[in-house]
């Protein structure tokens, strides 16, 4: 049987049974306890949408656009290797293009459930590693719908948008040789300008890089002395926070990122780099 999933932007979406197995592995399952902005929540308690409901969402925008199931299936599966803390994991590993995830998927993938439950629905592993998804990723600065539902998603949760305007946006959009087309010129300058917005005053807001530089710094510390491992950082942000947590000093640098202590001096003097992104979307007739 199928699944019914619900989604504060795209709203109720039958979705099929391939979908609701992959739903109860243990590696999808663990998206769930993953924040999709890193170590914000910690300064920004109200930002904390997970890598689990972004990766449902670019499933659910993959199917609204018609998108084949092997590709709703890329779509749910595509962050399955991302760290503990999403990106802070590429600070920690000096991975500045934010790639360190995408070069463990392939380990982590054949290393889970995944692969037996793709079997049992008549699908690979290997479909997922070596598939062209058009419609799911594409470089900066084209469309994809892994780029589209983190900009609406994040958007959203950071009250720059409404959901009225985020289905606007979505009912001007469709799909012309495997790659996500704007259909209107005023649609396309609105999602540039968001995108970059978001960047300014979300990716690039200084509180949001002090709590991933300082975070950084302290799972660095305790993977070099021991205190964590590297296999730790595939497990969720609770069991890695609660492995710092466990010493004193662990429990003091998690309380003096949220008291925000520092903010001034760590940004002066810090080297964390954020990817540049550049989103250049013009109307198709």
């Amino acid at each position: 049987m199928g699944v019914k999933l619900n989604d504060m932007i795209y709203g109720s979406v039958d979705c099929p049974a391939v979908i609701a197995a992959l739903l109860e592995s243990t590696a999808v399952k663990r998206l769930g306890g993953i924040h999709q902005s890193g170590a914000v929540f910690l300064v920004e308690p109200r930002i904390k949408h997970t890598r689990l409901e972004h990766s449902i969402g670019v499933c659910m925008l993959i199917r609204f656009l018609g998108g084949s199931e092997l590709e709703q299936i890329a779509g749910l599966l595509h962050d399955l290797s991302h760290t503990a803390f999403s990106h802070v994991g590429d600070y920690v590993y000096g991975h500045q293009n934010e790639d360190f995830h995408e070069l463990q998927f392939e380990r982590l993938l054949m290393d889970s459930d995944i692969p037996g439950i793709l079997v049992r629905f008549g699908y690979s592993a290997e479909q997922i590693l070596r598939g062209n998804f058009g419609i799911l990723e594409r470089e900066l600065p084209e469309l994809c719908a892994d780029r589209l539902d983190y900009t609406l998603r994040d958007a959203m949760y950071t009250g720059m948008i409404n959901r009225a305007e985020a289905l606007q946006f979505l009912n001007a959009i469709s799909v012309r040789d495997h790659r996500i087309i704007v259909m209107d010129e005023q649609a396309a300058q609105w999602i540039n300008a968001i995108f970059e917005r978001l960047n300014v005053d979300f990716f690039n807001n200084p509180l949001n890089l002090y709590a991933s530089h300082q975070l950084a710094k302290i799972i660095k510390q305790q993977l070099g002395d021991g205190r964590l491992k590297d296999e730790d950082l595939f497990r969720d942000d609770i069991f890695v926070l609660n492995k710092i947590r466990s010493s004193s000093d662990g429990l003091a640098g998690i309380n003096s990122i949220k008291k925000q202590e520092g903010l001034a001096a760590v940004l002066k003097k810090s080297t964390l780099n954020i990817k540049k992104r550049v989103l250049n979307v013009s109307a198709v007739s």
